[in-house]
């Protein structure tokens, strides 16, 4: 097959494929997109289990580079669902005609960097070659979801579902026994819709995780109205924040006040529902014994709300400080557990020993099911990348990384010439609001590449050193963190002999990353070797 050529080659058709491609296209580039799926959304095309919602407020998770779009669209829900996410992507795609260089289904299988030629020689599953001077990894930060490795499952004659790559037809549970193996973020959202539907519901949980109420519902009028009014003003402000989020500021520290009035304010707090619970206080996310009170409130709660003490202890997560983990918002999660068709099993005191042909045997019982669903998470950050054959200069990018997670301001790994990484690993992506992250992302490297084509230099790649030092920088912020306090979270780089247990997503906040990134482009790239 003859090679195609062009100037720059996206991979992935998320929100960050789509803008990406958009801004490289602005710029006068000749550019493509590749996708696995057979149409346009990324995460939001895979991920279409019931009840699969975002966890950001509809008004801040969505494009701010084009004012007209965010004036025209209106959202339905404080919390979007899933359909609707995917219906504003594909608004998207048709408002800047982006599908017209999208290739869909197909997989970017290897990559190879020709020093001589300067360019990227990309291979697909269909067999296509496609070269380019810059390729841009918009592969998404949850994208490569987890298989299940468990004894037996290929016994199993029942119907296996897996959420990361969900049916596009309707399923249906009515009058089936059903399990759920997971109670991570995705887990929280599948489990009420389907206790609704099924006729008996068996979940298995390894880890309580935390989760808050959502309080979603019919986006207020008046509230959109304000928000689009002052557009502009609010984005700014949610760029300037840790967490690229407009959130409650507290005013405190939760040792301020008596046990009276932080009752008060954590209620408050928890009734109106979402992520700023945690913004209760000042310290709730840099001081251990104030994040301990708040999280026996939240256990506290969890002992109102489920009616079975055995039960409700179970799910109270222990040894781990509230948002150590990703902290999951729900819709009638812990009420499910009231059912009587809900059965919870904990695998910490009943481990899965495996798969029967009929069902899950553990140590003490036998779980006779029709179906099974798998909300067994990702391989985040990293998974993606590393299921493509990347080989830079002198090795590939998950030989690399099998001596430590690096990358230079998470955008561009050293030993990797003309090669970026939307929200990779050692960026803030996944800790903040990231759709506002992939925009400052998206259009730092089209500058980046705007910069070295006006001024004829031939490729750019991070130094050694500059890549060194920005993991030792992100690795010392992180130690001042709670996040390296849980043992099993996907913010974790996975275990590998001779590999540092280290963040993976950088934990110093989004105000001050884009500052860095800024001060970098400032000071011509500094960090980067480029090559004339």
């Amino acid at each position: 097959m003859v090679p195609e050529n062009f100037d720059a080659i996206v991979v992935g058709a998320g929100f960050a494929g789509l803008y990406m491609l958009h801004r490289l296209r602005q710029n006068g580039l000749r550019t493509i997109a590749v996708e696995a799926g057979a149409d346009v959304g990324g995460t939001w095309y895979w991920n279409r289990y019931p009840g699969a919602r975002c966890d950001i407020e509809s008004l801040q998770y969505s494009y701010s580079f084009d004012e007209r779009l965010q004036q025209d669209w209106h959202w339905s829900e404080r919390y979007a669902a899933q359909p609707e996410i995917l219906k504003y992507i594909n608004h998207v795609a048709d408002r800047f005609d982006l599908r017209r260089d999208i290739r869909f289904g197909r997989r970017v299988t290897d990559m190879d960097w020709s020093t001589d030629a300067c360019l990227w020689h990309l291979r697909t599953d269909l067999g296509e070659k496609l070269n380019a001077r810059f390729a841009v990894m918009a592969t998404g930060c949850l994208s490569a979801a987890r298989t299940p490795d468990m004894p037996g499952l290929e016994d199993f004659r029942g119907t296996a579902y897996y959420t990361g790559a969900w049916p596009h037809h309707e399923v249906k549970f009515t009058g089936q026994s059903v399990a759920v193996i997971g109670t991570g973020s995705t887990g929280i959202q599948v489990i009420p819709k389907i206790a609704h539907e099924a006729r008996h519901l068996t979940v298995f949980q390894r880890t309580a995780n935390f989760t808050l109420p959502a309080r979603n519902g019919v986006l207020d009028a008046e509230h959109e109205k304000t928000w689009k009014r002052d557009y502009p003003a609010m984005r700014d402000k949610a760029g300037k924040s840790e967490r690229a989020l407009i959130q409650s500021a507290p005013q405190c520290s939760v040792f301020d006040v008596d046990a009276v009035e932080r009752e008060r304010v954590f209620a408050e707090h928890w009734q109106r529902g979402g992520l700023d619970f945690v913004r209760s206080f000042t310290d709730l996310v840099a001081d251990e014994k104030a994040n301990a009170v708040a999280a026996d409130f939240v256990r506290a709660r969890i002992a109102e709300i489920v009616e079975k003490p055995e039960t409700a202890e179970v799910l109270k997560p222990r040894g781990i400080p509230l948002g150590a983990r990703r902290i999951c918002l729900d819709t009638d999660y812990y009420a499910t557990y009231n059912r009587p068709n809900v059965t919870l099993v904990d695998l910490r005191a009943e481990p899965l020993v495996r798969f029967t042909a009929t069902g899950i045997e553990t140590a003490s019982r036998r779980h006779e099911l029709d179906a099974v669903v798998f909300a067994t998470g990702f391989d985040a950050m990293i998974g993606a990348l590393s299921a493509i054959q990347i080989k830079g200069v002198r090795e590939t990018l998950a030989e690399k990384w099998t001596r430590g997670i690096t990358n230079y301001l998470g955008l561009a790994p050293a030993g990797f010439p003309n090669f970026f990484t939307v929200t990779g690993p050692g960026s803030p992506g996944i800790l903040c609001n990231v759709v506002v992250a992939i925009e400052q992302h998206v259009e730092w490297i089209s500058d980046c590449i705007d910069y070295l084509c006006r001024n004829q230099f031939r490729a750019i790649e991070s130094n050694n050193d500059a890549e060194e030092n920005w993991f030792n920088h992100a690795n010392e912020v992180a130690s001042k963190t709670m996040f390296m306090t849980a043992k099993n979270s996907w913010h974790i780089s996975p275990e590998l002999p001779g590999r540092p247990r280290t963040l993976m997503p950088y934990a110093g906040g989004f105000a001050d990353y884009t500052k860095i990134c800024c001060d970098v482009a400032a000071a011509n790239y500094c960090g980067f070797k480029l090559i004339r």
